[in-house]
């Protein structure tokens, strides 16, 4: 590993570009191409980077060392940027991916035993019920189908949590769903890189759309919580069940208000399969693109389940299927950028200190393709996160984020997408059409292709979910 030791303290600001005109340049850069701005700074300053945009200094920290200390060491004299929760907000409320402090505490405690690796194995069924419904249906068309995977995998994902979450009954139509979700998404990484925001009452069509897809999700949550409520002599084993009995170890007679349950629940609607999703469909693309490593999973797929259903202790028996999800979170992190920070105080960064005040950056998808951690940090090689293979440095793999604010669905979603994705192999066989060209990333929320990628699905044979 290529790491730094321990530096000389650096006086004054890190190296950076020169801010013209209060770093409205950097700004035009920025918008058109964010994450093309940022691997443009980390080419020229390869550790850490310092600019101007208007009235704000922000610091963008590629060192995976700087990134685990400031992230894990410090992360107690930090908050997340007052912009970007302000603006997430606008779709999931107060709740755990917003809130700050006490609040955040309080809410992180509940919602934990909820996520424990025990308990999200308890969903396994469900999510192998998802995934079989919707590959039933494929299996029941004219083979060497054209399929949108992105369609595929949202459909997937989002009878997968709804089963979790509410124990519901897949949706018939994910469409509304998944365009509310994307409205939101763009909304979102655009008003970020404004000053402020049109309040929601004008009448201008961006702002009526987004209300829309508010009022949509909105109306789902609720129509969802409702529908609860009146089996509320159930017991249920759904995330739902879980956020209704969640108690503060510190305040056991304390529960989640109205308000505070709908907030919650929306974001792990929203957050609980589009960012899976996204990472299957760029994963099947890379499958289908490299048949090499194909064949792989194909192989231990077949040995490993020989036609029979899948089970969370049979997935730990897939270690090329492992290791290709990892490498394509690491190409494409469904969340190509993390919360920006705000220092409390003032923070240090390898031999620098960034002053209180200041914000902190943090891009996981330029950091991942790094070549100073990576041979090759373009190509699509699983074979680095096989076992026995060299050790990936650590703070150089961040698709769920680290430190105290790592996501609290890393387990769920590391198991739901093993689970479609053996499902879907032990199936079909992933190839890519002719000609076609790969897309490039289209960078929301998450991080989606600009065109859809659309596989050609040929049948395997023997499977399981007859």
């Amino acid at each position: 590993m290529n790491t730094l030791t321990t530096p000389t303290r650096q006086s004054g600001l890190p190296p950076g570009p020169p801010a013209h005109w209060w770093g409205l340049n950097h700004l035009q850069t920025m918008k058109p191409d964010y994450l093309g701005f940022v691997a443009g700074l980390q080419r020229s300053y390869p550790d850490i980077a310092h600019i101007q945009v208007l009235n704000e200094r922000i610091t963008h920290v590629f060192h995976p060392d700087w990134v685990r200390d400031i992230l894990v060491d410090q992360s107690a004299n930090l908050i997340r940027w007052e912009r970007a929760t302000e603006v997430f907000s606008t779709s999931m409320g107060q709740s755990v991916l917003v809130t700050e402090g006490a609040q955040w505490q309080r809410q992180r405690r509940m919602l934990q035993p909820g996520f424990t690796p025990k308990r999200v194995a308890g969903y396994a069924a469900l999510m192998v019920l998802a995934a079989q419904n919707a590959l039933d249906a494929l299996t029941a068309q004219s083979p060497g189908q054209s399929v949108d995977m992105d369609a595929l995998m949202t459909e997937m994902t989002l009878d997968v949590i709804l089963k979790a979450l509410f124990g519901a009954h897949q949706m018939t139509n994910a469409r509304p769903v998944s365009e509310a979700i994307q409205t939101l998404s763009h909304f979102a990484i655009s008003e970020m890189l404004k000053p402020f925001s049109w309040p929601l009452w004008m009448p201008l069509p961006t702002v009526r759309k987004v209300r829309h897809a508010q009022r949509t999700l909105d109306h789902i949550i609720q129509q969802y919580i409702q529908g609860q409520q009146a089996k509320a002599h159930e017991i249920g084993q759904d995330l739902l069940t879980m956020l209704r009995q969640a108690r503060d170890p510190e305040q056991p007679d304390q529960g989640l208000s109205a308000r505070e349950l709908h907030d919650q629940t929306m974001v792990m609607f929203q957050a609980g399969h589009e960012t899976t999703a996204t990472a299957l469909t760029w994963w099947s693309g890379l499958i289908a693109r490299h048949p090499d490593v194909a064949k792989h999973i194909y192989a231990e797929v077949d040995s490993v389940l020989q036609g029979q259903a899948l089970t969370p202790s049979a997935l730990q028996q897939l270690p090329w299927l492992q290791a290709s999800l990892k490498e394509a979170m690491r190409l494409y992190p469904p969340a190509a950028v993390l919360f920006t920070r705000r220092a409390c105080k003032p923070i240090s960064a390898g031999p620098w200190t960034v002053p209180q005040g200041h914000l902190i950056a943090f891009t996981p998808y330029v950091i991942q393709r790094d070549a100073r951690w990576f041979q090759s940090p373009d190509a699509f090689q699983p074979e680095r996160f096989l076992p026995g293979a060299p050790d990936i440095p650590r703070g150089t793999w961040l698709p769920f984020g680290t430190g105290p604010r790592v996501c609290i669905g890393q387990h769920f979603a590391m198991m739901e997408m093993g689970l479609i994705a053996a499902m879907l192999l032990q199936r079909f066989s992933l190839q890519w059409p002719v000609d076609a060209a790969w897309p490039k990333g289209d960078l929301a929320v998450t991080l989606r292709p600009t065109t859809p990628i659309r596989l050609l699905l040929q049948p395997r044979g023997a499977h399981c979910g007859a």
